[in-house]
C-alpha cells in the first residue's frame, strides 16, 4: 500500500467532503481543513522519500546490491520512526485524527474516534491500494516478454512510469 503524491488532493477532498456532509465535522473554512489534511499526507510522503533516499545512500556507501534496498529501507524506517508499507495506513490515520482534533480550522467534531476511523479508512485504502492494479495493467501490456529477464525488467519500469503519469500518480 503506497500513498502517491498525485492522490493527495483527491484523498483530502473526499475525506473533507465525507466528514462535513455526514455532519461529523464542522468547519469555518472547509478549504482550510482540506489543506490541513493535505499537509499531513504530504508530510508522510516527504518522510517516506527521506527514508528511501537514506536507504539508497547506505547501499551505495556499503557497496551492497540494490536487492538489499527493501531490508535497508525497513531498517532506516524503524530508526527514524516512519511507518512504511502496510504500516503506513494506521500511522496516517492516527496523524489525521490528531490533526482534526487539534486544528484551529475545525470548529467542532461531533463523531467519536471510532466513527471517524471507519469513515476515513476506506477512503485511504481505496486511493492507496493501487499497486496491484498497476502491476496487472503493466504485465498485461508486456505479456510478450518473459518475466525475470533483463528486457522484461527494463520494459516493466518504462511502462509502469508511463501508466503512473497517465493516471496522475507521479
Amino acid at each position: 500500500m503506497r500513498l502517491y503524491t498525485g492522490k493527495i488532493g483527491p484523498i483530502a477532498e473526499e475525506i473533507t467532503r465525507t466528514l462535513v456532509d455526514a455532519g461529523d465535522l464542522e468547519a469555518e473554512s472547509v478549504d482550510e481543513v482540506r489543506l490541513d489534511i493535505e499537509a499531513v499526507l504530504k508530510e508522510h510522503t516527504r518522510r517516506e522519500r527521506e527514508v528511501t533516499d537514506e536507504a539508497k545512500s547506505r547501499l551505495e556507501a556499503r557497496g551492497l546490491a540494490y536487492g538489499q534496498l527493501g531490508r535497508t529501507k525497513s531498517q532506516v524506517a524503524r530508526e527514524k520512526g516512519v511507518a512504511t508499507g502496510d504500516d503506513a495506513l494506521p500511522w496516517i490515520l492516527e496523524q489525521l485524527l490528531e490533526m482534526l482534533f487539534h486544528s484551529p480550522n475545525v470548529a467542532e467534531i461531533y463523531a467519536d474516534d471510532a466513527t471517524l476511523r471507519t469513515k476515513i479508512t476506506p477512503i485511504l485504502r481505496k486511493h492507496m491500494d493501487v499497486d496491484a492494479d498497476l502491476d496487472r495493467e503493466v504485465r498485461a501490456r508486456i505479456k510478450n516478454l518473459e518475466d525475470g529477464t533483463a528486457a522484461f525488467d527494463v520494459e516493466y519500469a518504462k511502462v509502469m512510469e508511463q501508466i503512473k503519469q497517465k493516471k496522475g500518480l507521479t
